[in-house]
């Protein structure tokens, strides 16, 4: 046969011999390029071939200017192409900096609405700045939050059914104006009572212990914004405390209880509210222990506190407790 077809054998033989030498020389081509496409670059970095020239990506982000002081660019200035260049340029300057986004969060802008003195006094985001010392620990006591313990306290008082009205217009017997005097006067301690002073303290120790938080989110809060000194916190943590307690014991001497009901509804609200905010537990964290909490602080405890003042406290509620 290859004395038949002589160039047959040949044309095999070149075809099956130059198979190996193509391959060879494509590795070498493949294996000489991977070499220089990953070689190490500047500072030990590995290199990237970019159109045929080489970047370093760096880890370490470089210091920038101070409108780029918070953006990190993995690669050297300069390194991508100029087309590749000018669209992360673009990219980078659309997506705003973390500190764009702290100044947006952090200062304080007064209300234009001339509700500033108002949102203060409420403790409200837009409000005027004071150096009244007064103004500010109420503030801090966030008298917004006070409306949903003062409205369970009345309707605990309500669901007692020995509230008096100084002249109830749908009941003829119940027209004693003396009477609805002083329950009217209970009713108004025990507000003061749930409201300014404890849910004040509530309020001041959870901004206490928030202190370094609300410095970053809420730096116009009379604590980071230093409109209140930390030893005049700390007096008003305890001052609302111990005024709320010496409350809920004079209306348990008031309302002739034997055992001080008030006075132990109180303690135990006082203590929810401190392990709700403080370290280690800080229920706020926790999903359900948290929501408890509120639950208790701002629903049951308000009413049942007007409950035991006007009347008595059912059974089940010692279980709930």
């Amino acid at each position: 046969d290859t004395r038949r077809h002589p160039h047959h054998f040949l044309s095999r033989t070149d075809t099956s011999t130059m198979k190996f030498p193509l391959s060879a020389a494509a590795a070498a081509f493949l294996a000489s390029h991977s070499v220089l496409g990953f070689a190490p670059g500047k500072n030990g970095a590995r290199s990237t071939a970019f159109g045929g020239r080489t970047t370093s990506p760096n880890m370490i982000p470089k210091q920038k200017s101070a409108g780029e002081a918070n953006a990190f660019f993995p690669f050297e200035e300069g390194s991508l192409s100029e087309g590749s260049a000018r669209t992360g340029a673009r990219s980078r300057a659309a997506a705003p900096s973390s500190s764009t986004l702290l100044q947006a969060k952090g200062p304080n802008e007064e209300a234009t609405d001339g509700s500033g003195d108002v949102r203060q006094l409420l403790g409200l985001k837009g409000a005027s700045e004071t150096d009244d010392i007064w103004k500010i620990r109420l503030q801090l006591t966030k008298p917004v939050t006070w409306v949903p313990l003062v409205w369970g306290v009345m309707c605990g008082a309500a669901a007692s059914g020995n509230y008096h009205w100084m002249w109830n217009p749908f009941d003829p017997n119940d027209r004693d104006v003396m009477l609805g005097l002083e329950d009217a006067a209970k009713g108004f301690v025990a507000m003061i009572l749930a409201g300014p002073f404890l849910t004040g303290y509530t309020q001041t120790i959870n901004d206490w212990y928030d202190r370094e938080i609300d410095a970053i989110n809420e730096p116009y809060r009379p604590i980071p914004s230093g409109a209140i000194s930390e030893g005049e916190v700390i007096f008003q943590i305890w001052f609302l405390l111990l005024g709320g307690l010496g409350i809920s014991y004079g209306l348990d001497v008031w309302a002739g209880h034997e055992f001080p009901m008030v006075l132990a509804l109180s303690v135990f609200g006082s203590f929810i509210s401190y392990i709700y905010s403080a370290p280690p537990l800080k229920l706020k964290q926790n999903g359900w222990a948290g929501n408890y909490a509120l639950g208790a602080s701002y629903i049951s405890l308000p009413w049942w506190c007007g409950q035991a003042v006007f009347g008595e406290l059912d059974r089940p509620v010692f279980w709930v407790l």
